[in-house]
């Protein structure tokens, strides 16, 4: 296993250290806007003015401006390891002064429809569990499994039989002021509030979302936004998660890809919205 410093490392091995932007004294840092795949990011990316490209490793960087102000859409790639990557090279690259992490999210409750927007309150990590000891042969039942609380002190984690508590990563309010001011300029559904959930898996065992949802509170999953808020948090960065229902099992909703856009619209009001406090 690779300790995150040192895949910094090799990082920095792989790319000139003349390649790393350092901000002179007065530049603004930049926020870097987080998605996993293009159909995430593609539309961002568009907007930006004079927007370079820059390759670290597998992942992929366009640094440019937004109404003036520094702004980096960042290709993470898709999984919680490739998200926690992704956001400490960032951190480490850019400095920036706020992360948005954003894409699309499978439903976890029948009342959320597609296009509906969910602004991550905070973010669980849903892989996080120890099973509980069975015999060979009696097979597997993930709806007994314990949480475990990744930010719980060392040696505590997975010894306590009556755990029941997920790390909660919660949103920055500054960041989450701005995404509530964005509603007025969205129209295609809803914007709501929740928990969102993320883990390596694609979860469409009704039993096993509904734990999630009422043990947890998630609105919605995917795969990332967990991970990056944790590396976030741990480097004192600023940090929020915004989702679109993509899709929704719980009710019957099929995968509408289109959905990733309408995502970015709205992100890109949050982006100008914060801006404009970054401004004054």
């Amino acid at each position: 296993m690779i300790r995150l410093p040192a895949l910094l490392t090799v990082v920095a091995l792989v790319v000139p250290a003349r390649a790393f932007p350092q901000s002179a004294p007065g530049t603004p840092r930049p926020i870097v806007v987080q998605g996993a795949m293009s159909l995430e990011i593609d539309k961002l990316v568009s907007r930006l003015d004079a927007a370079v490209i820059e390759r670290v490793g597998g992942w992929t960087f366009w640094s440019g401006t937004l109404d003036g102000y520094p702004v980096v859409v960042s290709k993470t790639l898709k999984g919680v390891s490739n998200a926690a990557a992704a956001t400490a090279i960032a951190v480490d690259r850019y400095r920036p002064v706020a992360i948005v992490n954003q894409g699309t999210a499978g439903g976890h409750d029948s009342s959320v429809h597609l296009y509906d927007i969910v602004l991550g309150t905070s973010a669980v990590n849903l892989g996080a569990f120890r099973s509980r000891f069975r015999p060979a042969g009696a097979g597997s039942n993930s709806l007994d499994w314990v949480p475990l609380d990744l930010m719980a002190s060392e040696g505590s984690a997975g010894n306590d039989p009556n755990a029941r508590k997920l790390a909660q990563f919660d949103a920055d309010g500054a960041l989450l002021a701005a995404a509530r001011r964005a509603k007025v300029a969205y129209s295609r559904a809803r914007v709501v509030e929740g928990v969102i959930g993320s883990s390596d898996v694609w979860n469409d065992e009704i039993d096993r979302v509904n734990r999630f949802h009422q043990e947890f509170g998630t609105l919605v999953e995917e795969m990332e936004t967990a991970s990056a808020a944790q590396v976030a948090l741990l480097l004192q960065v600023p940090f929020l998660g915004v989702r679109v229902v993509s899709d929704n099992i719980t009710n019957g909703e099929a995968y509408d890809p289109k959905t990733g856009e309408a995502c970015e619209d709205y992100v890109y009001q949050v982006l100008k919205a914060y801006i404009g406090t970054l401004k004054r």
